[in-house]
């Protein structure tokens, strides 16, 4: 899309400009080596574009679309800490480039460092500011501990496993754009709508991508396949097939995730074969729509001009519809 394009480059400037460069040099190098990892930079595209369907300049949100993009970096840095993660984005991960300790502080300062550029706005937008972003990280707090504590449970519902990636995942989709149209000074009752149309592509997303790990073309993901299923992952596909299958087959499933073998591609094989047994590939491409429809019923509640409709209509096949 040429207009995530503008914007991404937009973002980039500002970034570049704002990043901090003060020392001590071990607590704000890795600031910056996370921070200019890449990735699509998707939060901080969306507060742009909220605040500019409120009729405010893209300029007006960069402080958010600063913050909010912080907040992901803090919470990336911590979570591969927590997750003994070598790799970040094809990189190595900041723990494993320095060390956990500085892994910890320079993710706290990043994260201190998303509430200082929200200090940009006037009192009354920058309360609803802080507010929306402490809310969104208690969540996200709470979608990780979900996460961690799945492996221990010996029963996870497909209504947990969506709190978590709503939580953990989601909320700050719906967030950034919840920040953008304050900051546009768009409605309370449109801000809400944006959370809502953010959250539900953020559910969308996940669910999309725990297929595609299964599923989807190496050349294209971008990441090895089954990789959910060599790692025992509980994901909508494990879950819903674990409820669907019967006796033997039920059995074969939770054996699997109880296994780490040698050859992990005969293992791969076996599950996916199970969950195709299931109708789990259905089920999960059911849900995915279920949250698109969602989505969409959140955006056409809001008077936005035909042209940033059309573009949130189109983010969202985009971010959601990958290629197979």
């Amino acid at each position: 899309m040429k207009a995530l394009n503008a914007s991404k480059s937009l973002f980039l400037a500002y970034m570049e400009k704002e990043l901090p460069r003060e020392s001590p040099q071990n607590l704000y190098e890795p600031v910056r080596y996370i921070m200019g990892l890449g990735g699509k930079r998707i939060r901080p595209l969306l507060a742009l574009w909220a605040c500019e369907a409120g009729g405010q300049p893209q300029e007006k949100a960069l402080p958010v679309a600063m913050a909010v993009e912080a907040f992901h970096n803090f919470s990336l840095i911590h979570d591969d800490i927590m997750d003994e993660a070598p790799m970040r984005r094809g990189q190595a991960s900041v723990h494993q480039k320095w060390n956990n300790n500085i892994g910890i502080l320079s993710g706290d300062v990043l994260l201190v460092c998303a509430y200082q550029y929200l200090a940009a706005y006037e009192d009354t937008i920058f309360k609803q500011l802080t507010q929306t972003l402490s809310a969104t990280a208690r969540w996200v707090c709470e979608g990780q501990q979900l996460d961690m504590d799945f492996p221990q449970q010996s029963i996870v519902s497909l209504s947990n496993y969506l709190e978590m990636i709503e939580k953990k995942t989601a909320v700050l989709l719906g967030a950034s754009l919840k920040m953008g149209a304050i900051a546009g000074g768009m409605s309370l009752s449109a801000c809400e709508s944006f959370f809502e149309y953010g959250k539900n592509i953020g559910i969308a997303f996940q669910l999309q991508d725990d297929f595609l790990d299964a599923f989807g073309d190496p050349k294209t993901f971008g990441k090895q396949l089954g990789g959910d299923i060599i790692e025992n992952k509980k994901t909508f596909l494990y879950l819903y097939a674990s409820t669907q299958l019967k006796g033997a087959e039920k059995e074969s499933l939770e054996a699997h995730y109880r296994s780490q073998p040698k050859d992990a591609l005969k293992k791969i094989e076996a599950v996916k074969a199970l969950f195709e047994k299931a109708d789990a590939i259905k089920a999960i491409k059911n849900e995915m729509e279920t949250y698109l429809d969602r989505a969409f019923e959140a955006l056409n509640t809001m008077n936005l001009a035909d042209n940033h409709k059309q573009r949130f209509s189109e983010l969202a096949h985009y971010l959601v519809q990958r290629e197979i």
